[in-house]
């Protein structure tokens, strides 16, 4: 990679920590569902509890009717694409080369914002790079992470399909200027166990530079006579006798009917929608203090799905990071209630909180290791004061970071070795004065808000961890040696953080060929899913290690459904 794509990069990396990151619903004709018959759409199995049931009702609602009158323009197509980011692009992209008759459609006004990682095994660049992946031991590594409640046919689609999708990408950046980059961050060992780090991770350089991949594909769309349809909202899908034939939307010219042989949800998860994420991920809320979720993704898929008698994820499954940084006192969770509530931090990611620095909490006390996955420190924050911790290092952070050398989109080695500076790289937290600096520990203490008791315990945890550093080895925790540091250099620095929630990834149930299933397993006929509005693939929290993987398997999926409708899936 050239010396002024990795200063692009840079500079687009530290725009993370400073800017939100804005682009990633009965039957008709039959009888009204009871409570319960609503509550088994929506997670497989009746509802346990008259309070279960309630919640269920609480979040999905009923199922809009639209009179027939109130539709003011019909069309009629193959297949449709609800969604343009990243699985309806990719769907779409496929549905133009391979002459499908299509129409896609988003409810904004743009091409949602690109993460521009994408994950896809065993490429040419991989290959070129004398990389080689362990398929099996993969499959077996994200089954593992998902405590088996996923579909492994679904994973291998991703493992085995990837290769095909980077390659198609890659040619389509190229007219854009962009090269392909394999990531290749370091395997090890972290928190004391063994996760497998495999090199599947490309980005197009130079990254987050528009136009971006979604942006290079909708362009290349509207050049094959494929414009999206913007402004689009789905209200509900046409459906009726376990079939959906196509969908209702809101439009500013009114209501919009689009009937279609085939029909792709692809429109998101829920993370922009707190009375879904207060009923079905409330460890996610205990724990998190800022968004960076595109604000569209509402649940609109995941309940027409659910409306269309399709079955859900039972277990919830969210992507958080441990970057929302927040001034002293802040607590986790939403601030309001309803649709109107919204986390109470205003940094969407301050980068740092993802190294593995000494963390407490409102005790003045580590309570677990730090050295794990973005969202391990932000779970184990739930069973804390506030749902929040306190991270702490001092002048020597830079050569800190150096050594600790971490994976994903926090691995900050390649921007120090650019010349990168702390102001920099902390420069969220610091304009708005939620970092604190101070020339004594004590006085950092006093900044922090620790008071009595706790700022003794605080004092001492310090004394602790540089004992800790000193020996190398955490005797409480048991972190690695090499991700401990010294907290003894003035000046010291401290920071209040909970997690930033980026999305979800718990949705509609589907095998492996995408297709929505109901509570029965059964197929619903002409319905498909792909991307976050799906599940099948996670379960618990996001495998960090598998970087890109979120992104590789919503393009393999989008992509093989517009094969399959195609007949030219393998």
């Amino acid at each position: 990679m050239s010396k002024e794509s990795m200063k692009m990069n840079r500079r687009d990396f530290l725009g993370l920590g400073a800017v939100a990151a804005v682009g990633a619903m009965g039957l008709a004709g039959c009888a009204p569902q009871t409570s319960a018959e609503k509550d088994l759409s929506a997670t497989g199995e009746a509802a346990a509890t008259p309070e279960a049931t309630a919640a269920a009702e609480d979040w999905l609602g009923a199922e809009p009717e639209i009179a027939e009158g109130d539709i003011v323009e019909t069309l009629d197509t193959d297949f449709l694409i609800i969604g343009a980011g990243t699985a309806g692009l990719a769907a779409a992209g496929a549905a133009a080369d391979l002459g499908l008759d299509f129409i896609a459609c988003d409810k904004s006004n743009q091409v949602p914002e690109t993460r521009e990682y994408l994950g896809g095994v065993d490429t040419a660049y991989a290959k070129a790079n004398n990389v080689t992946i362990d398929r099996p031991k993969l499959l077996n590594e994200l089954t593992r992470y998902a405590s088996g409640k996923c579909n492994q046919k679904l994973i291998k689609r991703w493992i085995d399909d990837s290769a095909e999708y980077v390659d198609w990408v890659t040619e389509v950046m190229k007219d854009a200027g962009k090269e392909v980059m394999l990531d290749m961050p370091p395997e090890h060992a972290t928190g004391g166990t063994d996760y497998y780090v495999p090199y599947v991770q490309h980005l197009w350089e130079p990254s987050y530079v528009p136009p971006t991949r979604n942006d290079v594909i909708a362009e290349r769309l509207s050049s094959q006579g494929h414009d999206i349809l913007f402004e689009h909202k789905m209200v509900k899908l046409v459906h009726s006798d376990g079939k959906v034939t196509g969908a209702i939307f809101e439009t500013k010219d009114g209501m919009k009917q689009i009937n279609a042989k085939n029909t792709l949800l692809a429109t998101g998860g829920y993370a922009a929608n707190p009375v879904m994420m207060t009923a079905l991920q409330p460890s996610a809320v205990a724990c998190c203090t800022a968004s960076s979720f595109n604000p569209t993704c509402t649940g609109d898929g995941i309940k027409a799905g659910l409306w269309a008698g399709a079955s859900k994820d039972k277990d919830a499954a969210p992507m958080v990071f441990d970057r929302g940084a927040v001034a002293p006192g802040v607590d986790a969770g939403y601030e309001g209630e309803g649709e109107g509530a919204m986390f109470r931090g205003s940094i969407f990611q301050e980068n740092i909180g993802s190294q593995p620095f000494m963390k407490v909490n409102r005790h003045g006390q580590r309570f677990a290791n730090e050295s794990t996955p973005y969202d391990f420190i932000c779970f184990a924050a739930t069973y804390q004061p506030g749902g929040v911790w306190c991270q702490v290092y001092d002048s020597n952070m830079m050569d800190d970071m150096l050594r600790f050398e971490t994976v994903g989109c926090s691995r900050v080695v390649p921007y120090i070795e650019m010349g990168m500076t702390y102001d920099e790289y902390t420069a969220a937290s610091q304009e708005s004065g939620i970092l604190m600096k101070a020339d004594t520990i004590e006085e950092l203490a006093d900044m922090l808000g620790f008071t009595g008791q706790d700022k003794d315990n605080f004092l001492a945890e310090v004394e602790r961890y540089n004992g800790f550093y000193d020996n190398q080895v955490d005797e409480d925790f048991g972190k690695e040696a090499y991700r401990l540091s010294a907290i003894r250099q003035a000046p010291f620095y401290g920071c209040w953080f909970g997690g930033s929630l980026l999305t979800t990834i718990d949705g509609l149930r589907i095998n492996e060929n995408c297709q929505v299933l109901d509570p029965e397993l059964n197929v619903i006929e002409g319905l498909y899913a792909a991307g976050d509005v799906s599940g099948s693939f996670f379960s618990g929290n996001y495998p960090e290690y598998v970087v890109g993987v979120a992104c590789g398997r919503s393009s393999v999926e989008g992509r093989h459904v517009a094969k399959l409708l195609a007949g030219a899936a393998q």
